[in-house]
């Protein structure tokens, strides 16, 4: 993997976290308020965990061989 592949890793896997991120304090938000709709909430929470499938992903790309 070359640098620009590696920095457009870095970039992806950046964008993905702020998104897990942001959907966790939205799902935070919406199970606290008083009525919420559970069809929203479900796809919320796939999404989040979509989300963070592909920062595992995406991280695992960027660690090193440890065989090489």
């Amino acid at each position: 993997m070359n640098d620009i592949d590696t920095e457009e890793l870095k970039l992806k896997l950046e964008s993905l976290t702020l998104e897990h991120r942001d959907l966790d304090r939205l799902i935070d938000h919406l199970h606290e308020s008083a009525v919420f709709d559970q069809l929203q909430m479900r796809r919320l929470k796939k999404r989040k965990l979509v989300l963070k499938d592909m920062i595992i992903k995406i991280e695992s790309l960027l660690i090193p061989d440890l065989n090489a």
